[in-house]
């Protein structure tokens, strides 16, 4: 009996072992049909730019900008977060005072911004952290910025402050909301992210994690104030061509890409305003806190009842805290 309960367990594991070494080649590579260019997708306010990127012809960018006179005072450059987009500024674009001139746009593969696959880039990966960084510099460089404030939420403020400690003198403060800082997420070797099992499973994850509103939801303090049309802004990258192939070669290289900003934050020098969702399910508010306590000269301001994404939960009480500081700066 006990030679056949052995002989059962090792047909089981090798069974195990089989369907997750097969199982992930079940994944279709193929890109999703009946999907559409940017162009196609854009809305009356839609703007794009091409920003250089060696080994390709060039990324388009899409980009939403209201326009000012940026001697008024530094420029005002909104960074979104994991899987959001540049419309998630839309509900407080229009409250920020003054003439200044704002600029909010989708990284790279978010929103209407480009989903290059491989294939299409012979030179450093554009999917990388240092990628980020610098597409966000060549988008200044477009426009004629010289120097900026940079307002980023979740994981666009870790690339406002990555961007603060590597052109200093290009970035004059930073607006943090809900940054994503003490990160505990485990990363893996860089060999392994190769394995095509990995990859196809990484792609499984992009569709189904990029093609529903699960993220939204758990985003907001109240998913009942979540509009369709906000959904479908949250979830206009899935009409366009090849995006999920692009949000999966991201989600691989983000597997081999650890964040370490936490480390860096009593380098940074610029004045900083930390904006919390007392409410964030995504981010611990006693993270930010923490944030907020370890930069040099940081302002702290909580937001009661409200999640992780206050610029669209609580535009008015986001954009008074960024115009009180703004003045007071």
């Amino acid at each position: 009996m006990l030679r056949w309960l052995l002989i059962l367990l090792g047909g089981g594991l090798s069974l195990v072992v089989l369907v997750s070494m097969l199982g992930p080649f079940l994944i279709s590579p193929r890109p999703l049909p009946d999907l559409a260019p940017a162009a196609d997708l854009a809305l009356p306010e839609s703007r794009f730019l091409t920003l250089p990127h060696e080994g390709t012809d060039g990324l388009e960018i899409h980009y939403l900008e209201r326009k000012g006179d940026s001697a008024e005072g530094p420029v005002l450059v909104l960074l979104h977060g994991f899987t959001f987009n540049a419309f998630t500024w839309d509900p407080m674009m229009g409250m920020l005072d003054g003439p200044r001139q704002i600029l909010a746009y989708d990284q790279v593969p978010y929103g209407l911004s480009a989903k290059p696959v491989r294939g299409e880039w012979s030179g450093p990966n554009p999917f990388t952290q240092t990628a980020a960084v610098a597409h966000l510099f060549a988008l200044l460089d477009a426009k004629g910025v010289e120097q900026a404030i940079l307002v980023g939420n979740s994981s666009g403020a870790t690339l406002a402050l990555k961007a603060a400690l590597n052109r200093p003198e290009r970035v004059s403060g930073l607006v943090l909301i809900n940054p994503w800082v003490y990160v505990d997420r485990p990363s893996v070797p860089a060999l392994i992210t190769h394995w095509p099992q990995v990859q196809r499973l990484n792609l499984l994850l992009a569709r189904r994690l990029g093609g529903s509103g699960t993220l939204l939801d758990l985003s907001y303090h109240d998913p009942a104030q979540i509009t369709d049309e906000r959904r479908a802004l949250t979830t206009l990258h899935t009409r366009m061509h090849h995006w999920d192939l692009a949000w999966g070669e991201l989600f691989v290289r983000a597997m081999a890409s650890p964040v370490h900003i936490s480390d860096h934050l009593a380098h940074i020098r610029q004045p900083a305003l930390v904006i919390i969702g007392e409410e964030d399910r995504v981010v611990s508010p006693e993270d930010s806190r923490r944030a907020a306590g370890t930069l040099p000269n940081a302002t702290l301001v909580a937001v009661p009842e409200c999640g992780h994404v206050p610029q669209e939960e609580c535009p008015e009480a986001v954009s008074v805290a960024i115009n009180r500081w703004l003045d007071i700066r």
